[in-house]
């Protein structure tokens, strides 16, 4: 039999009293007050009691005439800083609800609707429960209001701890009531619980359930965390499959995509791929322009290169289409040959080759021995309109159109651009011929034709260059050094390091350019590579024939655009290593920025040179076998001499 007075320590599980009596902690002497309902107690029998101070007097011993005072104090509050109705294993135990379970407990199919179940068999189970709160902590008084319906009894079957945890204080201010003259215990005032990072059943882990019925507020507070973080979507856009929980997240694995959604009624409305002269949900509008470009700036690769008509080409064209200096390859590539070789088809061949299979061939003109190739990555074809050319022929008198310019021109997006490529008059002398032959390009290239002109207020039927935001005007200028090759060579042969200031303090086409008589509005990337003429084949020495032609900045790269600002230099070099011809290859490299345009433009509609790829695709893939055999067999026979 246990004693009529035991203590009882906070951290072990106080035994549940039976119906009508309670703990009591109260001033010694002062009588219990039954509880409402209950019957009274029989004569000569005892409550069990919590002994505050006075110990237990033993029967047949009498008690003092008066018992000291002593100061009550109030029984020690639990801690709550995990779920006070579960131990250490059952908290390892518990585990997440499966979807099919949560699946189950909404149809009513499950007796529990919480999204954190137990494992455990002695689980307590809660039928009502406010959301995010842990079992033993609701039972926790915040009030006397509160108290007033609950006084005394805990659940069944809850935790005996919680119920001391919930009955002490109310009985400790109900005792002091009755007691009358005692001094009255401090109140108990509520104190908030503690953070709910450890609870099994906190606000973060029940939202990462979709599954969930009581927690209101999920949608709303789930919703701003369902937008994609891209630059193309809108607010107007479809979710992302990866903008979900973790549960859903496992099942859009398998059919997750980079593509961007298209919702269907855009497709329904014919406003996204055909005819919308909106600037945004247009094929070429706003969205699909951030969507590739966020910056709105494209990568442009522009070369010329005056082949001198050889028929050999170089082994390799990774130097020229693949400058070291670029750590990625380009979007759009241009190059412009003058005096090309007699097989137009193999150097195109020998372009796709190098840039292998990301790129097309999106427009190719020639004009004689003027050739242009326009390159573009494959998944940007579908947002150019159709390429227009138009070509001029400055030498008249010549069978051979070697003399001349060749323009190409469409629009990416809501940009036009124009690309001319030029091989003036020849000779140290005739700055003035080279003057007219500027003239006469300017004036006698028709374009645009079919596609309409971005801004026609800014145009003029007299110079082709203002009819379009960019234009990059590239070739064999011809414009030379003045001063003799005497003086040249000695600027040349200074020291290891050449002082091109002091070159281009000679140059013909930047003293012309100040004086405003060429290129008007045009502008150059600062010069910092020797001058590109004139080698002897093969060699890095200039011309040492009995001609001595003085070298020169003969091949240029030049840029105009009707907003300023638009197009960034990021680099201008020559190509040393290809010394096929007189002349080095000369490209820049450039940044230049795209606006969102209308459908209303004749597309290309995704037009490129099939024949032209597929073969540019098998040289390629047959030549890295035959890298790979040559160097096996090399291998090999390294084996065979070492045995």
């Amino acid at each position: 039999m246990p004693s009529k007075a035991e203590s009882l320590r906070p951290s072990e599980p106080a035994p549940q009293p039976p119906e009508g009596r309670t703990l009591q902690g109260q001033l010694p002497g002062a009588p219990l007050a039954p509880r409402a309902g209950s019957p009274p107690d029989a004569p000569g029998s005892e409550s069990p009691a919590l002994a505050c101070s006075t110990p237990a007097t033993p029967s047949g011993e009498d008690p003092p005439a008066r018992a000291a005072p002593v100061t009550p104090r109030p029984p020690a509050r639990p801690r709550l800083e995990r779920a006070l109705s579960l131990d250490d294993k059952g908290w390892r135990r518990r585990r997440f609800r499966g979807s099919q379970e949560d699946l189950e407990a909404r149809n009513g199919t499950s007796p529990s609707r919480g999204s954190v179940q137990s494992e455990g068999p002695g689980a307590p189970a809660h039928s009502c429960s406010p959301p995010c709160l842990s079992t033993s902590l609701q039972e926790i008084p915040k009030s006397r209001g509160v108290l007033g319906s609950e006084r005394g009894s805990p659940s069944s079957g809850g935790d005996p701890l919680s119920g001391v945890a919930s009955s002490s204080p109310n009985l400790l201010h109900r005792n002091a009531a009755v007691a009358g003259s005692s001094p009255r215990l401090p109140s108990l005032l509520p104190r908030p619980p503690p953070a709910l990072s450890l609870d099994i059943a906190s606000d973060s882990l029940r939202t990462a359930n979709k599954v969930d019925s009581d927690l209101a507020d999920y949608k709303l507070r789930a919703q701003p965390l369902l937008v994609r973080a891209h630059s193309s979507l809108g607010p107007g856009r479809p979710r992302s499959p990866l903008a979900c929980d973790d549960c859903s997240l496992r099942s859009a694995k398998s059919s997750f995509s980079l593509l961007a959604p298209i919702r269907s009624k855009d497709v329904r409305s014919r406003s996204y791929l055909e005819g919308s002269l909106l600037a945004s949900g247009a094929l070429l509008g706003a969205d699909e322009l951030a969507r590739y470009f966020p910056d709105r700036y494209v990568a442009l690769f522009v070369a010329t290169w005056n082949m001198q008509g050889q028929k050999e080409l170089p082994p390799s064209l990774d130097e020229f289409l693949l400058p070291a200096e670029a750590d990625y390859a380009q979007d759009l590539y241009v190059i412009g040959v003058q005096e090309g070789c007699s097989d137009r088809r193999e150097w195109e061949t020998r372009l796709q080759e190098t840039l292998g299979p990301h790129y097309v061939l999106l427009s190719s003109a020639a004009h004689g021995v003027l050739y242009m190739s326009l390159f573009i990555r494959r998944d940007l074809i579908w947002f150019c309109s159709e390429v227009e050319c138009s070509t001029v022929t400055t030498r008249i008198v010549s069978q051979i159109k070697t003399k001349g310019a060749l323009g190409v021109s469409f629009t990416f997006f809501g940009t036009s651009f124009l690309f001319i490529t030029s091989h003036f008059t020849s000779g140290d002398g005739k700055v003035a011929e080279r003057l007219l032959d500027y003239t006469r390009t300017v004036q006698a290239l028709a374009l645009p034709r079919n596609v309409p002109d971005t801004n026609p207020y800014r145009s003029s039927a007299a110079d082709v260059t203002t009819r379009f935001d960019e234009v990059f005007w590239f070739g064999d200028f011809n414009f030379r050094l003045s001063g003799g090759r005497t003086a040249v060579d000695t600027l040349l042969c200074q020291g290891l390091v050449v002082d091109v200031p002091a070159l281009l303090q000679h140059d013909q086409l930047i003293r012309e350019m100040r004086k405003g008589s060429i290129f008007k509005g045009f502008q150059e990337p600062d010069i910092h590579f020797l001058p590109s003429y004139k080698f002897d084949i093969g060699k890095d020495t200039y011309d040492s024939t009995s001609k001595q032609r003085t070298p020169s900045y003969t091949d240029r790269v030049l840029y105009r655009s009707r907003h300023k600002g638009d197009i960034c230099p990021v680099s201008y070099s020559s190509c040393p290593g290809i010394k096929t011809s007189d002349h080095r290859p000369v490209y820049g490299l450039f940044r230049v920025k795209v606006r969102p345009g209308r459908d209303n433009i004749p597309l290309a509609a995704g037009k490129f040179d099939r024949e032209l790829y597929l073969l540019g695709i098998k040289r390629r893939i047959s030549k890295e076998i035959q890298r790979q055999q040559a160097l096996q067999s090399q291998n090999s026979s390294t084996i065979c001499s070492v045995s």
